[in-house]
């Protein structure tokens, strides 16, 4: 959320970053309500202060009909701020509702294009491998394996599920653990296992409400939302909190399923086990002090890519324009890697830093020092990495001429020392 001063006196700016955003957003009627809000608050602090004066007033007035018009003017004036109580809690609903629909403005320095064809690639890393042979796409690799079933997916839930079966289940289980591990271990993260489902709250502090809300799944009967990325319930650990001095930074790492109705992306990527609509995920998260975010950004992108290098799989970075970030991202770098059957570049990360924008709308704050005036927190979040694309990445440039799959060597303890999936 935008601080509504910032809107107040920047109002060309963030109507000019909207243009560059591609997107729209009421900002003439927040400037409308907020100036009808100021107008009602006046006015009904002005009809308390006269209340007030009267009411000290009439005992000491000795005409009794004196007092009584005073008595009967203040029942008037007592209505009249009962009314305009009433139209102030209605302006403030809607105000707030507006200021939900603003997206987060782009940082300086982020290239201005109206779409993704304007993303700039910041560097490339690692050398696609030379096949001698044609080297398959996974959606012919799996199934010929049997690790990977399609048919019983669907069969059990529908399109865009599949099912991964002995050594390939086995191999993402073994990215995911060794995926924490090195964020733990290497990178400095504290893990956390949160539930998978959350509140409503939980959903509009981070943004995907209202924007998203149709690409989530909801159980409407205990009202709980299933996590869309951890990035929701990791950031909401401190959701409604004042962080005492010298906590932070805090860095969290954490996996889970992730569930996602995949609308806004139909009839895309339909074949293979690119896009579905549940997929596990390590994410890692950073609650930071204003001062370093950015250079808590580049570190963030690092702990991705170290992943790819560590899997030795080609991978490049590449910066978002504005008219391809998020909602809520000031800046946004993916991170992708090669995947030769498929033929392209496979997003596995979206490191971002939101600067302040979700810790206004969570209210997750800290203290400098003791006794000291609170202040918004940074929150950044990138995948660390995002399955099933690391999957197919690691399924299509580890495999051999016979259909077979050398397993990567950092993951070979993590599979009981398979070194070949056959």
């Amino acid at each position: 959320m935008l601080d509504l001063n910032f809107i107040r006196e920047h109002a060309d700016e963030v109507k000019k970053a909207l243009v560059d955003l591609n997107t729209t957003a009421p900002i003439d009627e927040i400037l409308q309500l907020d100036r009808r809000r100021r107008e009602l608050l006046q006015a009904v602090e002005s009809l308390r202060a006269r209340r007030n004066a009267v009411s000290k007033e009439v005992p000491r007035i000795k005409d009794a009909a004196e007092r009584e018009r005073l008595v009967a003017e203040m029942r008037q004036v007592g209505d009249q701020i009962k009314d305009l109580e009433a139209e102030l809690k209605a302006v403030d609903e809607r105000l707030t509702a507006a200021l939900y629909e603003v997206p987060n403005m782009p940082a300086p320095g982020v290239p201005v294009g109206p779409d993704e064809t304007h993303n700039v690639i910041v560097r490339t890393v690692g050398e696609p491998r030379r096949f001698d042979f044609q080297p398959l796409p996974h959606w012919d690799l799996g199934p010929a394996l049997g690790i990977l079933d399609f048919e019983r997916g669907v069969k059990i839930a529908g399109t865009r599920f599949y099912v991964l079966k002995g050594l390939g289940a086995r191999l993402q289980r073994a990215l995911i653990a060794w995926m924490l591990d090195l964020h733990v271990n290497e990178h400095g993260y504290t893990e956390v296992y949160p539930p998978f489902v959350v509140n409503e709250k939980c959903l509009w502090g981070t943004g995907q409400l209202p924007k998203f809300g149709e690409n989530l799944y909801h159980d409407v009967e205990d009202d709980l939302w299933w996590v869309p990325t951890a990035e929701v319930p990791v950031t909401n650990l401190h959701r409604e909190e004042i962080l005492e001095p010298g906590t932070l930074p805090l860095y969290y790492v954490a996996y889970t399923p992730c569930w996602r109705r995949e609308k806004m992306s139909a009839g895309r990527d339909v074949r293979g086990i690119k896009r579905g609509h549940q997929f596990d995920k390590v994410e890692m998260v950073k609650i930071v002090a204003p001062e370093t975010s950015m250079q808590e950004l580049e570190t963030l992108i690092d702990n991705a890519e170290d992943v790819c290098r560590r899997l030795g799989i080609p991978h490049r970075v590449v910066q978002m324009c504005t008219g391809d970030l998020s909602f809520t991202a000031a800046v946004k770098y993916d991170v992708e890697m090669w995947a030769p059957g498929c033929g392209e570049w496979l997003e596995v990360s979206s490191c971002s830093n939101f600067l302040d924008f979700q810790a206004r709308r969570a209210n997750i704050r800290f203290r400098r020092e003791p006794g000291a005036k609170p202040e918004y927190v940074h929150t950044l979040n990138g995948s660390g990495l995002a399955l099933p694309r690391v999957m197919i990445a690691v399924m299509e440039n580890y495999q051999q001429a016979d259909g077979s799959i050398v397993v990567p060597e950092v993951l070979r303890p993590y599979m009981g020392g398979v070194e070949v999936i056959r």
